[in-house]
């Protein structure tokens, strides 16, 4: 869709528990190590109700892309419902939209979908999941973006119930203005769709669509999607 971010074959990012940075495929199996090795040293961090719990390291990223990705550390106690609630309140939320994860061919509906055929979010994503499990992640059924996520690992180790972590993210793609060559900042919601509409802000004010179709650039897979701004 977004041809000028997308057509990119991946990004770097920085571990967040040691600094290095690396691409999404380096950062997982340096994650596998580094998360134990810190977790066993106390760096990681962790709040007053933390105790020892099962924890995933789970890879979270554009179903289509390598470009936008998360790596994460998720309770197993943590049910499904507060998986969707961080992947919105970080990557996606815009409208209030409808959301489901599929998970071995069964889908589970957030509450607002609760009347279309398929299982509540209220399961512990423990039960669900497991070291090597893939699961998609749907948000908006209209303007869909579409996130795969997958578990790399587990950990027995100091951990709040409902808390995620993000152990590593992806630097912000370089985008250009496709007018001048400048970073873009702007992105136009219809010319997205044919791989255009990347502009800086003094080239917005000239794009045929008009502003109301200009959304902020964001670090996001749902970047110039329905009215989201990050």
């Amino acid at each position: 869709m977004e041809e000028q971010a997308k057509g990119r074959t991946t990004t770097t990012g920085k571990c967040n528990l040691c600094g290095r940075t690396l691409a999404k495929a380096g950062m997982t199996r340096h994650l596998q190590s580094c998360w134990q090795r810190q977790a066993a040293s106390g760096v990681v961090p962790t709040g007053p109700r933390a105790r020892e719990r099962r924890v995933f390291l789970i890879v979270a990223g554009d179903r289509h892309s390598s470009i936008y990705w998360m790596h994460l550390a998720v309770p197993a106690a943590a049910k499904l419902v507060v998986l969707d609630s961080f992947l919105r309140d970080t990557w996606l939320e815009c409208c209030g939209h409808m959301s489901a994860f599929e998970i071995d061919g069964q889908t589970y509906f957030s509450s607002a979908a609760r009347e279309m055929e398929g299982r509540s979010m209220n399961f512990e994503i423990g039960r669900v999941l497991r070291p090597g499990s893939k699961a998609f992640y749907e948000y908006d059924f209209g303007t869909t973006t579409e996130l795969a996520l997958s578990v790399a690992a587990e950990r027995v180790g100091l951990s709040d119930r409902k808390s995620i972590q993000v152990l590593a993210r992806n630097d912000p793609p370089e985008i250009i203005c496709q007018s001048c060559g400048k970073p873009a900042t702007q992105v136009c919601a219809q010319c997205i769709y044919e791989g255009e509409g990347w502009l800086c802000d003094e080239c917005a004010g000239q794009h045929a669509c008009g502003e109301e179709m200009l959304l902020p650039v964001v670090n996001s897979p749902r970047v110039g999607m329905c009215a989201y701004e990050g």
